[in-house]
């Protein structure tokens, strides 16, 4: 049974700004993770209300589109043989990747799904006598399903299939951690570690990024609160230093009432950890361009899409679309990178539902899945710390390792 150790927070005073920029210097000059790089994090107004914003950061064209699914939709999980069926309870607007997967997205009830890259994925053995899933379906199968994150947490804690992750069209490994957060605030992260499910559930959940795993993410975050992040902040493209400044940012905010003015503060937290485009270091594979940014309104249910090779972002109100049972699916299409702006309803075209990422052929025993039957679970509520790590003598990280992201990507 894993344990958790809390990571200690160095008292502020002891820190200076330049002894914080060689620790840094330090972490930079650590092994690189080859992933590509996004952030997400879940912001509460003035109001009580929440706004998710997210960017995506990617090395290649993401082909990205915007799809409109009704409830009432026959489903079966992309995966070949063999493969989960259920029907959608209820209506999305989701974001897809080369159009054969669900990155992210907003279902009629206001529950928001975001996936990130997440390179330490370990999906474990393939269990073929289980029902399987695509990686490309996990996000749509929990906007069709459920109403809450704490629904989702139920479900997926027990749920009995196999996930499954042929390789991106860019020939890269197909791993993610998942986000979820609903219209109360409730937020929870799913990441699949050393083939078991990790699931962080609470309000320390706010802030994600990619590498390290999410525990590790906290405990780095907490070593830069000690410093605050009036004196230093971790200034890198890199996810460890975006998830302490848009942690820093999103606390630092304040709670704005007016919808437009908290709308402007998520945008402007999502644009101040985005990559320019064009950027790249071929030391730091890991370092991708950001291709773009959504914002979802949860109360309203509003999702809001900012490319960054147009000049403003344009926004779906689901109320406005048909999302009734025995509706068709419709599509928005932006892979010719369209000017649009304002609200985009009317733009949805009747199109046939896109596949979801399916295995040429039936997976050998080895193949990259996760076994999702009844998996062993660690469950951090609390302010989470180094898994199974001593921890350092500054109580940063490992025994050994820098203070801020040797193991980041």
């Amino acid at each position: 049974m894993s344990k958790k150790f809390q990571s200690k927070k160095s008292p502020s005073k002891t820190w200076s700004p330049i002894l914080g920029v060689a620790l840094v210097s330090l972490a930079v000059a650590g092994p690189v993770t080859v992933s590509d790089a996004c952030t997400r994090v879940l912001y509460e107004t003035g109001g009580g209300d929440y706004i998710v914003g997210r960017s995506m950061d990617w090395a290649d064209d993401t082909k990205t589109n915007l799809w409109a699914f009704p409830k009432g939709m026959e489903r079966d999980g992309g995966a070949g043989a063999g493969s989960v069926t259920w029907t959608s309870k209820f209506g999305s607007v989701i974001a897809t990747i080369y159009d054969v997967a669900t990155v992210d997205g907003i279902n009629e009830a206001g529950l928001v799904g975001n996936v990130l890259y997440l390179a330490e994925s370990d999906y474990g053995p393939a269990d073929t006598d289980k029902p399987k899933i695509s990686v490309g379906a996990w996000l749509q199968y929990v906007l069709d399903n459920f109403a809450t994150v704490a629904e989702a947490v139920e479900a997926l804690e027990g749920h009995q299939f196999t996930i499954v992750a042929p390789a991106l069209p860019n020939g890269k490994a197909a791993t993610g951690h998942v986000a979820l957060s609903d219209p109360s605030g409730d937020s929870a992260i799913f990441e699949y570690l050393d083939g078991k499910l990790v699931i962080h559930h609470g309000p320390q959940t706010t802030v994600m990024t990619n590498s390290p795993p999410y525990d590790q993410q906290l405990a780095i975050n907490t070593y830069w609160q000690g410093i605050g992040g009036l004196t230093f902040l971790p200034g890198t493209n890199r996810a460890a230093d975006r998830f302490v400044r848009a942690s820093y940012n999103l606390s630092a905010s304040p709670k704005f009432e007016d919808k437009r003015t908290a709308l402007a503060s998520v945008a402007s937290m999502m644009r101040a950890v985005s990559v320019p485009v064009g950027v790249k270091d071929p030391k730091q594979p890991n370092i991708a361009s950001t291709q773009w940014r959504t914002y979802a309104d949860q109360n309203v249910k509003r999702y809001y899409y900012d490319s960054v090779f147009n000049p403003g972002l344009f926004w779906v109100d689901l109320d406005k679309l048909d999302l009734s049972d025995g509706a068709a699916p419709k599509k928005l299409d932006l892979t010719s990178y369209p000017i649009l702006s304002g609200e985009v309803s009317g733009s949805f075209e009747d199109a046939k539902r896109s596949n979801f990422w399916r295995p040429s052929r039936e997976a050998p025993a080895d193949w990259g899945s996760v076994a999702c039957h009844k998996p062993r679970l660690r469950r951090y509520r609390g302010q989470g710390g180094w898994r199974q790590a001593r921890a350092s003598p500054t109580g940063s990280g490992p025994e050994g390792s820098s203070p801020n992201e040797r193991f980041a990507g």
